[in-house]
This record gives C-alpha cells, sequence and structure tokens, in this order.
C-alpha cells in the first residue's frame, strides 16, 4: 500500500493557524489543550497518486512543487525515456516502412502501446528536432533525396501512431507480442499460475472490457474463478487486422475496384479475426484443464453431491426404518388384539356349544316326556280318527315348541289328572295352530309388498333398446372385479347414448333383474330379432316371408352380403379371434402385403373382415378406455 506521511500536512497547518499578537487591551486565555499529533496513512488515487510517485522519484516535498510543476515534471521524465537510436534509423529501409516497427522509430520501444499520445507528440517532435534533413546538413551530415531518406521512416510512423485509428490498427499486430498458447502437459498443469498468468496478463491488453478479473492465486475462492474464466470464454477483443491489408482501397481507379479491393481485405480480416478468437479460445480450454482449482472444484462437488446423496439415503433408509418399525408395531397389536378376539370368540363358541347340547339334551328329554305322557293318556280319544289327528298334533308340538313352554306343558299333563291334562294339550295346540296361521299370513303380505314394490321399480326409469344393448355390452366388456365397474358403465352407456340419465344405482338394478329374468329377455330378444328380420324381408321383397322358407331365405341373404360386401356377417368364434391376434403379432405394421397375410392365418375370414374386426377391437379399447377416465374424472 501506498502511503503519504502526514508530517509536512501537519507543520503547513501548524503555520497558517499562528495567530496575530494580541493588543494590550486584549488578553489571551488558554480554553483547552490541542490533543497530540497523530500519524495518518492515506492512500492517493488518481492524478494524485500520480503526483506523489513523481514527488519521491524527484524528492520533492508537497511545499516545493504544485500539480502544474508536477505535470511540467511528468513531461520532462517521459522524454527522458524516449531513446535515441541512430544506428537503428540509419539500417531502416525507407521503402519498407510498413514493415517496420513504428515505436522503435520514435525511440519508444520500451513504451510501446502503454505510450500516451502526448508523448507521442513529444517524441515526434525530439526525432524531428535531431534527425530532419536540415538540422544534418547545417551539423554537416550526409543526407539522402527525397523518400530516399530515412527521415521518411520517421514520418511513417508518426502518420501511424499519430492517428488513434491507425494506431489501433498497428497495435493490433504489434510484432512484439507472443501469439502463442501454453500447451497441455506436465509443466503446464504443475506450474500453473507461472505460467498462464502472464500469458493472460498479455492478452488482456485486447478487450473492450477496462476490468479485466485476475486469474487468482490457489487460494482463491470458486467464485472468483468461475467469474474469470466466464469472462475468458465471452471474450470481447477489440483486436483488429486492417494493417495487413494487402492493397489500399484509395489506390482503386475507380468505384467498382475499390469496393473489390475493400471486399477482399474484409475477408482476409474476418478469416484472421476467426483465427484470432480460436486463439483464445484455445488459451482458455488449455488453461481450464491445467488449472488444478478447477479439479479441486470437480472433486469437490463430486464430494457434495455424493455426500448429499448419502444423506437422502440415509434419510429414506432411517424413515423407512422408522415405518417399518411402526407398522411393525401396528401389526403387533392388531395381531395381539385379533389373537385375544379369536380367543374370546372361542371360549363363548365353547360356552355356547356345551349350553347348545346342554339344552338340546334337555329339550330331547322333554319331547321324549311329552310323548310318553300323551301316549299314556291314549292320545285323549278313543276315537281312530281324533287319534291320529293328535298324533300329528304331538309330532308339530314337539318339533315346534320352545323348552320353557315344553317344560311348562308337560308339568301341566304330568299333574295326575287326565281331564287337565286333556284341556292343557288341547290348548296348546290351538295356540300353535294360531301362530302358525298368523306367520303365514305375514309372509303373504311381505311377498305381495315386495312384488308391487319391483313393479314399481321396474315402471321408474324406461330402459330403451339402444341403452340395453350398451348396458349388456358394457357388462360384458367390464366384468366383475373391474374398479368402479358401475361407475364404468354408466359412463360408457352415456356415451354411446348421450340422452341418457341412467346412473350407476340404476345400472346396477337393471343387471340383476337381467340376471333374474334373462330366460325371458333371452326369449323377447329372440322374437325381436325375428320381427327385425321380417321387417328386412318385407323391405327386400316387398311381399310377407312364407313359412318353411327362414332358413332358406337367411341362407341367401347371408350369401349375396358375402358376394356383394365381401364380409363374412358370422359373428367370431373364440379360435377365430386368437388366430387373429397371433397373426397381428407374426406380421407387424412395417409387413408388405400385411392383411393378406392375417387373412391367410384367420380360414374362412376375407382381407376386409380382418380389418373390419381389427378397427372394432381398437374403437372398443378406446371407449373402454375413456369410460375408465370419465369415471375417474367424476370422481
Amino acid at each position: 500500500m501506498n502511503s503519504v506521511s502526514a508530517s509536512a500536512f501537519s507543520n503547513s497547518c501548524a503555520t497558517k493557524m499562528i495567530l496575530p499578537a494580541a493588543n494590550n487591551e486584549e488578553g489571551t486565555v488558554v480554553l483547552s489543550k490541542l490533543s497530540g499529533c497523530s500519524r495518518v496513512e492515506v492512500e492517493p488515487v488518481g492524478r494524485w497518486f500520480e503526483a506523489v510517485s513523481l514527488r519521491r522519484r524527484h524528492k520533492h516535498t508537497l511545499s516545493q512543487h504544485s500539480l502544474s510543476s508536477s505535470s511540467s515534471s511528468e513531461s520532462e521524465d517521459d522524454l527522458d525515456d524516449v531513446q535515441d537510436d541512430d544506428k537503428l534509423l540509419l539500417s531502416l529501409d525507407p521503402k519498407d516502412w510498413k514493415n517496420q516497427d513504428h515505436y522503435a522509430v520514435l525511440g519508444l520501444g520500451k513504451q510501446r502501446f502503454r505510450a500516451s499520445e502526448a508523448l507521442i507528440k513529444k517524441a515526434y517532435k525530439k526525432a524531428v528536432l535531431h534527425h530532419h534533413p536540415d538540422k544534418r546538413r547545417a551539423r554537416g551530415l550526409q543526407v539522402k533525396e527525397g523518400e530516399d531518406d530515412y527521415f521518411t521512416c520517421i514520418t511513417r510512423a508518426w502518420e501511424t501512431l499519430g492517428v488513434p485509428l491507425k494506431r489501433r490498427s498497428y497495435d493490433s499486430i504489434d510484432p512484439q507480442f507472443e501469439d502463442s498458447v501454453p500447451s497441455q502437459n506436465a509443466n503446464s498443469k504443475e506450474n500453473f499460475f507461472q505460467v498462464f498468468r502472464p500469458v493472460f496478463a498479455e492478452n488482456a491488453r485486447w478487450s473492450n472490457k477496462k476490468r479485466v478479473p485476475d486469474i487468482g492465486e490457489d487460494s482463491s475462492s470458486f467464485e472468483i474463478v468461475n467469474r474469470f474464466y466466464s469472462f475468458w470464454y465471452e471474450f470481447d477483443s477489440w483486436r483488429e487486422f486492417s494493417y495487413l491489408d494487402e492493397e489500399e482501397k484509395e489506390k482503386g481507379e475507380n468505384r467498382d475496384e475499390r469496393r473489390w479491393i475493400e471486399k477482399q481485405n474484409k475477408a482476409a480480416r474476418q478469416k484472421r479475426k476467426k483465427e484470432e478468437m480460436t486463439r483464445i479460445r484455445q488459451l482458455v480450454d488449455n488453461a481450464y484443464a491445467c488449472d488444478p482449482r478447477i479439479q479441486r472444484f470437480k472433486e469437490e462437488e463430486r464430494e457434495k453431491k455424493a455426500s448429499q446423496k448419502r444423506a437422502k439415503q440415509d434419510a429414506a433408509r432411517q424413515r423407512q426404518e422408522e415405518e417399518d418399525r411402526r407398522r411393525r408395531e401396528v401389526e403387533d397389536a392388531e395381531r395381539k388384539q385379533k389373537e385375544e378376539q379369536e380367543e374370546k370368540a372361542r371360549q363363548q363358541a365353547a360356552e355356547a356349544k356345551k349350553e347348545k347340547e346342554a339344552q338340546k339334551k334337555l329339550l330331547k328329554k322333554e319331547r321324549k316326556t311329552l310323548r310318553t305322557v300323551v301316549k299314556e293318556y291314549g292320545f285323549f280319544t278313543e276315537e281312530d280318527s281324533l287319534r291320529v289327528t293328535n298324533m300329528a298334533e304331538l309330532d308339530k308340538l314337539a318339533e315346534l315348541l320352545e323348552l320353557t313352554t315344553l317344560q311348562t306343558l308337560n308339568e301341566k299333563l304330568t299333574c295326575g289328572d287326565k281331564s287337565k291334562a286333556s284341556e292343557a294339550f288341547t290348548e296348546q295346540v290351538r295356540q300353535m295352530n294360531a301362530k302358525l296361521e298368523e306367520e303365514k299370513r305375514q309372509q303373504l303380505e311381505e311377498i305381495a309388498q315386495r312384488s308391487s314394490g319391483d313393479k314399481a321399480s321396474r315402471a321408474g326409469k324406461p330402459w330403451p333398446a339402444s341403452e340395453l344393448q350398451t348396458l349388456i355390452k358394457g357388462v360384458n366388456m367390464f366384468p366383475a372385479g373391474t374398479k368402479d365397474r358401475w361407475e364404468v358403465i354408466s359412463h360408457f352407456i352415456k356415451q354411446h347414448n348421450p340422452n341418457s340419465d341412467k346412473g350407476p344405482k340404476d345400472v346396477l338394478a337393471k343387471a340383476k333383474e337381467l340376471q333374474k329374468n334373462d330366460t325371458r329377455l333371452k326369449s323377447q330378444a329372440t322374437d325381436n330379432a325375428f320381427q327385425n328380420f321380417e321387417k328386412t324381408q318385407k323391405k327386400e321383397t316387398g311381399a310377407k316371408p312364407k313359412e318353411g322358407v327362414l332358413s332358406e331365405r337367411t341362407e341367401t341373404i347371408a350369401e349375396q352380403q358375402i358376394r356383394e360386401t365381401g364380409f363374412n356377417p358370422a359373428p367370431w368364434t373364440p379360435d377365430e379371434q386368437k388366430q387373429l391376434e397371433q397373426a397381428l403379432k407374426t406380421f407387424p405394421a412395417s409387413t408388405t402385403d400385411r392383411w393378406d397375410r392375417i387373412s391367410e392365418a384367420v380360414p374362412n375370414r376375407s382381407k376386409k373382415d380382418c380389418m373390419k374386426r381389427y378397427k372394432e377391437l381398437v374403437e372398443l379399447i378406446r371407449a373402454k378406455k375413456a369410460a375408465q377416465d370419465a369415471a375417474k374424472a367424476a370422481k
């Protein structure tokens, strides 16, 4: 860090702060003491830095020279850096001025592109004062005539460097600039900064952007390195190669020739510019490949990704283990609860079975007692017809009465009085028959209500023939086990019948009705088919069909349809369907004469039959998928 001592500043301030002496009428009062002087280090920038550097070089203080004198000293100092080389000038060929080093001609071989415009102008003036032909003749030196004198080289150098545009063109092909690019080798990798730092510093002079990032150090962060390579991969160079034009446009005799010269020069410049950008890109690529920091960053990135992946895997494994543990706990709890319930159920079942066996034995005993007592009383009658009736009633009592009722009846029968026993038996028979009649009446009422309810439900929403056919087709297409089967079938019916209002419940009820009345519906469908056939025959022949001619007419129509349309109206059998599916797999779409070969593989079926069946299957699959998607969307 460049610093300036504040001692000179403090001395000058102390001089300026001296007050005039006090008069006799005035007094001097000390209010407070001044604090001690402190040393402050400052960093000059801009023109002040330049002034400080000149003062240090000439060992001047701040009070000795102002900024203007510093500028004059700078100019004199710059002129001291201009070196005259008479031997070089005498060796120049004025005719080959374009290939000469113009900076060396003016004595600025050290400053070169860093020389300011003022310095170039002063160097030219100095060269003119020293090398002008009149000045040399005055000193008695030999001077060549016209443009053969080396003073022509000084003039050409000034014409090139004195004009900013021409100087920029000349700087672009600076002969002392090294265009070589360090290669990718072990030395470049081991001594990366020593090899590539000066190369990038030299190439930075071509940048249109003034702030060129430094290559940095081995400890530089990723942001610094990334900014450096981003800048150089998007390098914007002002370097152009117009100085190397083989011919000048102004030398053309007419406009067309000048345009042709400009076109040739422009093509050559673009080619050199492309080569220059390729060179810069090769330099950056080689540096990127040899940079040890890039390899370190890549390894760190790989390690970071690997650690993140491991962390994710560990977290996933922990979550899975936690879920497995919770699931096992829930399963164990459910298993224990289930085992307890099963054990309790087994105990209850065993107790119930034991109680049932006891009840069964007791019921059997009471039934035997009932039969024995009634038999001992002679079935309470002397007549044979009444005896048979009482025996049937006894069997009904033994089978239908509950245990408690049997026990009560047996107590009444075993009282010892035959008349009371007969009354008890007769009363129990009467109660049993009345109960049976009541149960029968209730069953008949329920049956009547159910039948009337079924009729009302069937008459609720009529099913047209088209919807009924679509329902049958949908039930066959979406078998049992299909997810949301009845919703899917309902959407399938609505797709083929837009005016349908049948919901899943209606579809389910109608499907059950079809299952119950399958025989009736089949016969009805047969009748409808026969009626449709008669109508078709009437339309075709204009007369009623005769009895006994139905099969012959059907075969004739079928044969006529095959002959006219090429389609076989017979339904496809399972074997024909399997043969068609196998042929479709065997002969893909890229096969030549595909449908001819498929029809050969399916007997009794033509090419048109196979193509039509394929289209029907495709439409069926699409309709099935659409119905399932619609059912999912409706949820």
